[in-house]
């Protein structure tokens, strides 16, 4: 941005310096006074200047992935189940896990673009993202790295949970050096940042965390990330994908599909055996346990609507935005998040 605001301000120069050699008007200000040459180039420059910021800071905030931290909202499921959600206390502790997880994913997402850089510019999709189609610099998506990574951290810490977002960091580094391109790992590392945030939630409000949260996050996590991968494939082709990420080259549409199916499964069944499961009656009541069972049919219907657009539309490459504008998903969602407050609350 420097060099770009130095080669207008030597081009107000050499206009200024031509109007006055042909006899140009010389501005005056308010008080009267002429105004010097360089006094209207400097204001020029910094108008120039307040143009040029603009671009980079939403530039940076579309390259933080705010659609994302829709992810995170799973710090709450603690505090909603653990029937806390009226309790001050545990609303602060949730929100600053939910600000804190916010922060650190948005740093690693910069992070992993600042070194996928090269790859994201043949990719036919990811060319058009900040960094590869140069809309952002380098120098500033590394800085923020810094500040939000920092940021994140440090919530963390006040709150006493500084353990979970540090070894959500460290995986995704790690995942971005070398676990994205070993098959299977690849997926199971997005997995355990679902299970991380999950922990967060209840640790930050000091409550423990049900088993049954624990499996039904890691199988739809899980089972996320290889649509994903499945995506991944229909968009570059199973020739060219390993040209982008190395693990893509052993994953093919069979073998994705007989990982897809049963995991699907596996995430119903999860769901459906917590809600009649004693571990429920301890906590909601038998009355109110029993009727945690209507929420099956809503989890059924998420589940087999993103596999009818992994499969018949093809799509599943960003399960959030898919999630965010499919609007019978969407409308899913709010009906199964309706029902379950209402049973457990009301």
């Amino acid at each position: 941005m420097a060099h770009r605001l130095l080669r207008r301000e030597r081009t107000c120069r050499r206009s200024d310096s031509h109007r006055l050699g042909e006899g140009g008007e010389t501005s005056f200000g308010a008080s009267g006074r002429r105004r010097s040459p360089s006094a209207r180039c400097g204001s020029c420059c910094q108008v120039a200047g307040q143009k040029e910021r603009g671009p980079v800071i939403q530039a940076l905030f579309e390259a933080m992935r705010p659609y994302q931290w829709v992810k995170n909202l799973l710090v709450f499921a603690p505090l909603i189940f653990a029937q806390k959600l009226y309790d001050r206390p545990s609303q602060m502790g949730a929100l600053v896990a939910f600000a804190a997880f916010c922060c650190v994913a948005s740093g690693i997402y910069l992070l992993n673009d600042l070194m996928d850089l090269e790859r994201d510019r043949r990719h036919p999709k990811k060319k058009n993202r900040p960094l590869p189609s140069g809309r952002l610099s380098p120098a500033v998506a590394g800085i923020a790295v810094f500040v939000l990574v920092g940021s994140g951290l440090g919530l963390a810490q006040w709150r006493g949970f500084l353990i979970l977002p540090l070894v959500y960091f460290l995986i995704n580094v790690a995942y971005s050096l070398k676990l994205k391109h070993l098959v299977i790992l690849d997926a199971m590392c997005i997995a355990i940042g679902f299970l991380l945030r999950v922990y967060a939630g209840g640790v930050a409000i000091h409550v423990p965390v049900s088993s049954w949260l624990v499996l039904c996050t890691f199988f739809v996590a899980l089972l996320l990330a290889f649509c994903k991968r499945r995506h991944e494939l229909f968009v570059l082709g199973e020739e060219e994908a390993s040209g982008h990420r190395k693990s893509l080259e052993h994953y093919s549409f069979a073998f994705l599909d007989q990982m897809i199916a049963p995991l699907g499964a596996l995430t119903v069944m999860a769901y459906a055996a917590y809600t009649t499961s004693p571990a429920a009656v301890a906590n909601f009541g038998p009355k109110r346990a029993h009727l945690l069972v209507w929420t099956v049919p809503f989890v059924v219907y998420g589940i087999f609507r993103y596999l009818f657009l992994v499969h018949m539309r093809s799509e599943g490459g960003d399960p959030t935005r898919l999630l965010l504008k499919d609007l019978p998903t969407l409308l899913n969602i709010l009906g199964w998040m309706g029902t379950s407050l209402w049973i457990v609350y009301f």
